[in-house]
């Protein structure tokens, strides 16, 4: 198996590189961002990419997404320190093959990468499970007769947030722990699951339905 390691810390990619090597991986280049990624990509056509998520320039979620459409054939496994849901859910939905986190046993690693090999999925079996419960929500009924996904917890606390108040992504992340494109990801599912299209109506729809309630401390 061909593969590209795509990580901005070159002490990481070269110990990582060792030890594909050592299993009798091919590793065929390695990229420090998104965009190099890419340019990569078109030029070697490795079976599989070791994408991480968080770098500077263009992130891995993007570049997966990209990729995903322009090279289809290129498998992408995201390589990441990150447990967060929401970056797991969205890496699933940009086209990625496997979610897996840096601090997996190496034995564990190698095997789900020869899965990827044979067309499986590389995720341990805690991040599966909770792939399959977010796919597996039950769709709620809308006056209109269509359908209304449920929000997830998370979904619903950045909606009570912006019912009180919070609508930058700045604020929201901070008050969440999270990143920006977190909130960005989070904020997107929430206007795609209401039928919506911006903030204002997602605010004014909440409070009418009564999807959540202003607290005392909200403006």
């Amino acid at each position: 198996m061909r593969i590209l390691i795509v990580d901005d810390h070159t002490l990481f990619r070269d110990s990582l590189r060792s030890l594909l090597e050592a299993r009798d991986f091919e590793v065929v280049g390695e990229a420090g961002d998104g965009t190099e990624a890419i340019k990569l990509c078109w030029k070697l056509k490795p079976d599989l990419v070791l994408m991480d998520l968080t770098m500077q320039g263009m992130d891995g979620m993007e570049a997966t997404k990209q990729l995903s459409a322009e090279l289809p054939e290129v498998k992408i496994v995201i390589l990441t320190a990150s447990d967060d849901e929401a970056s797991l859910f969205e890496a699933i939905k940009a086209g990625a093959k496997g979610y897996l986190l840096k601090n997996l046993e190496s034995d564990a690693f190698f095997e789900l990468l020869e899965g990827v090999g044979k067309g499986e999925p590389a995720l341990t079996p805690g991040l599966a499970r909770k792939l399959l419960e977010e796919f597996a929500r039950p769709n709620k009924p809308t006056k209109d007769g269509g359908t209304q996904e449920a929000l997830t917890d998370r979904e619903q606390e950045v909606l009570q947030l912006m019912v009180d108040g919070t609508t930058s992504n700045r604020r929201l992340a901070k008050d969440l722990g999270v990143s920006e494109n977190t909130v960005k990801f989070h904020v997107r599912n929430i206007l795609d699951k209401l039928h919506l299209h911006n903030r204002a109506q997602v605010v004014g729809f909440a409070l009418r339905n009564r999807l959540v309630e202003p607290t005392e401390a909200g403006g």
